[in-house]
């Protein structure tokens, strides 16, 4: 009785620095986690506005305006999200012209499927939303759309539609 007593101790005591040590790494990475993240979305940003931008202010949370040199509005870029991707929830940055036609995308966190979900990076997939008028939602053919969906992973491509139509909304309230 006193060795399983002694076994079950020196676990608990095991288990417990196992916890203090992952609750400190937690704290200490918590922060330049943070920042790498909004570094992400900064570069996300300047990569899915139109061509001219030369300023971008954020306007509201995750709703950003880009001016020309002249300070003219030429496009806007807005985080969206969908948490119907197959891997879980899916979240782009999406460049918009003043006129809402999609100028592209940038994945900001995605766990699809390796090899069939993560083509939602891929130009042959991405570049068939530049130049879609995003006033009017955005769906897949297999569901009345002109989104040709990625083969075997028509549940990402709902989501990337889901989340650029997120992305739309959230502009359109801001403008």
């Amino acid at each position: 009785m006193k060795k399983i007593l002694s076994l079950v101790a020196s676990l608990t005591i095991i288990s417990a620095i196992c916890a203090a040590v992952l609750a400190y790494i937690n704290i200490i990475t918590a922060d330049p986690i943070k920042q790498t993240a909004a570094l992400d979305e900064k570069a996300a940003v300047q990569q899915v506005m139109p061509q001219g931008v030369t300023d971008v202010n954020e306007v509201n949370k995750g709703v950003f305006v880009g001016k020309n040199s002249n300070g003219e509005i030429i496009g806007y870029a807005a985080k969206g999200q969908d948490d119907g991707g197959y891997g879980g929830k899916i979240v782009l940055m999406v460049g918009f012209t003043t006129s809402f036609e999609i100028v592209s995308y940038k994945s900001l966190q995605a766990s699809e499927t390796p090899g069939l979900g993560t083509k939602l990076s891929s130009a042959e997939f991405s570049s068939q939303f530049a130049g879609k008028n995003a006033l009017s939602p955005l769906k897949v053919k297999k569901d009345g759309g002109e989104i040709e969906a990625i083969t075997s992973a028509t549940i990402t491509s709902r989501a990337v539609c889901g989340a650029i139509n997120d992305a739309a909304k959230k502009v359109k309230q801001a403008k």
